[in-house]
């Protein structure tokens, strides 16, 4: 059973943005994405904080980051 995986993709004005997808984004909406995180709150935690933060560069550090270890 697949299930849906999120990822934080960086608009044009390079904000981000939390969504999820079943299969692996495409272009479109975005200039890039970001995972796929376990999570939603790794996803989330990678939206807020990632940005130019060396202690939150690839997903599984974003994850144990939002996880609070």
């Amino acid at each position: 059973m697949d299930r849906r995986k999120f990822y934080v993709g960086i608009k044009s004005t390079l904000s981000r943005e939390v969504f999820s997808s079943l299969p692996m984004p495409t272009f479109g909406r975005y200039l890039y994405a970001i995972g796929p995180f376990r999570t939603k709150y790794g996803a989330e935690f990678m939206a807020r904080h990632g940005v130019n933060n060396p202690h939150c560069v690839t997903v599984q550090q974003a994850e144990k980051l939002a996880k609070g270890k």
